[in-house]
């Protein structure tokens, strides 16, 4: 038997709600926004500001298919409970309301702000319709909104577009931040296949710094939703700069990948031009960070994946997003990468579960908590010199199964979701799904958070991680795991989640 601490953390749903799993909202998350009615794709305009989270997505009102997009809007104290708000911005004369970001000008160098209120400031794609159909590629450019009650009602700037198309399909989602060094806003843009900085003195006059990845990185499809934020590694900072991209995710379709360097406030050098995944499971898309976190960087993607975003069997709405992430950074020999975990705020909806030590695992080990339901928080920690195959079960009494594991002949993590309930919907969805093992030290830790129709795997210390959602015919219950060539799990924890959404 090979010697291994396990610890896994996952997340479902109480008991009391699998009778809710046979109702058309049976998909439902449990603790991961969705809007309550509708379709909904990338998150947009993420910021903290006066001890609340405001989260802006891409939102359509009519239907639950992608269509002219708006932004909703939600609130929450810690990432968890949301609360729905009315929609923040309505398409206009100038076109939908594409995706973007938002700030906290807190020097007022826009000149929003009125009578000692300091303006919350977003910056969106306008996607003309119009413009589009006349094919002369400058349908899309960046305009401004502005709040000043804390995000409650908001108003469009008079001279938008503040920054217009100078002839690129798809010129659009731009991610700005306050670069202190030189008292000036920076834009991040994604410009088709690359990535092109712009600064600003005040938010309204934009001029043109540098471009980034024509050369660089995966390019399968169009590049998308990027961010540009600064970690610390032993002490010294480190740039980081995310791209979203679809097609031409490692598993297929949607997914975002993520460049190292130095920024300058004019030019971003990567260290590497190969491409590192920030999530290698199939439902992490346009993640990116909350503005006005201070020293946390807090990310957040849209669950799905464009593949088959319009398809999936849920009703009266369709999307949810992922729990948020902590991003810090860790050395693999000479390597450096990017590593993401849950945010500290999940342990706030823990609720009852179980710690077991020194379980011997070959033939399936029942992990499952007492009521005979698999829902909740559960952590295995892996600490050895070797690891083995492993694989954890989640199954129902329908013959559902979705499997998450571990394989050492080709050292790579893994999601099956082929046997995991509905999955005709889509040709390529009933897939299993791979990321690498990128720890070298021999020691494995799995943190795994699954909600009623998601799982979100973190291994060794967040180095590789994978989201997939599922969609399984009655609630998992199940929780099994089990070994061909045997191990030891040193310790397992176990922890409910409490329902969060409302």
């Amino acid at each position: 038997m090979k010697k291994i601490t396990i610890s896994i953390l996952a997340a479902l749903l109480f008991a009391q709600f699998a009778s809710a799993q046979e109702t058309p909202e049976k998909y439902r998350p449990q603790f991961h926004f969705t809007p309550k009615a509708h379709w909904m794709n990338d998150p947009n305009g993420m910021v903290y500001y006066n001890g609340t989270y405001h989260l802006f997505y891409q939102y359509y009102p009519e239907a639950k298919i992608w269509g002219p997009m708006h932004w909703g809007h939600a609130t929450s104290k810690d990432m968890l409970h949301w609360k729905e708000q009315p929609i923040a911005l309505y398409p206009d004369s100038l076109g939908y309301i594409f995706s973007g970001s938002a700030v906290v000008d807190a020097n007022n160098t826009s000149g929003f702000g009125k009578d000692g209120k300091v303006p919350l400031v977003a910056i969106f794609t306008h996607h003309n319709p119009v413009l589009e159909k006349q094919k002369t590629g400058r349908h899309e450019y960046q305009s401004l909104a502005y709040s000043l009650d804390e995000g409650k009602t908001w108003t469009k700037y008079s001279g938008n577009p503040v920054l217009p198309n100078p002839g690129i399909t798809d010129f659009r989602d731009p991610k700005v931040r306050w670069y202190e060094p030189q008292k000036k806003w920076v834009m991040t843009l994604a410009t088709k296949d690359r990535i092109t900085f712009y600064s600003s003195p005040d938010l309204k006059k934009w001029s043109k710094e540098s471009e980034f990845g024509v050369d660089a990185g995966a390019h399968g499809g169009v590049w998308e939703c990027p961010d540009l934020l600064p970690l610390t590694h032993e002490g010294k900072q480190v740039w980081v700069l995310i791209v979203n991209i679809n097609p031409g995710g490692p598993n297929k379709g949607s997914a975002g990948q993520y460049f190292l360097g130095d920024f300058d406030g004019k030019t971003f050098t990567a260290y590497s031009k190969e491409t590192k995944w920030l999530d290698w499971g199939a439902d992490n898309y346009a993640a990116v960070t909350f503005s006005n976190t201070g020293d946390r960087s807090l990310l957040m993607g849209w669950m799905s994946n464009w593949q088959y975003a319009n398809q999936v069997p849920t009703d009266p709405w369709r999307s949810a997003n992922t729990i948020s992430r902590e991003l810090g950074l860790k050395a693999v020999g000479k390597e450096l990468y990017m590593t993401s975990v849950p945010a500290k705020e999940l342990d706030g909806i823990k609720a009852q579960g179980y710690s077991k030590k020194n379980i011997s695992v070959k033939a399936p080990v029942d992990l499952a908590p007492k009521n005979g339901n698999a829902s909740g928080l559960f952590r295995l920690d892996f600490n050895t010199a070797t690891a083995d195959d492993f694989e954890l079960v989640l199954s129902n009494k329908a013959g559902n199964e979705l499997l998450i594991g571990y394989d050492k002949a080709s050292n790579q993590y893994y999601i099956d979701r082929s046997k995991s309930g509905k999955t005709d919907f889509e040709a390529g969805f009933g897939q299993k799904h791979f990321a690498p093992r990128l720890s070298k030290d021999g020691k494995i830790a799995f943190t795994l958070v699954a909600d009623v129709a998601s799982v979100e795997l973190f291994a060794d210390g967040g180095l590789t991680v994978m989201t997939d959602i599922f969609f399984p015919d009655t609630p998992l219950s199940g929780l099994t795991i089990k070994s061909a060539k045997g191990i030891q799990l040193d310790d397992v924890q176990y922890s409910e989640l409490k329902p969060s959404i409302e």
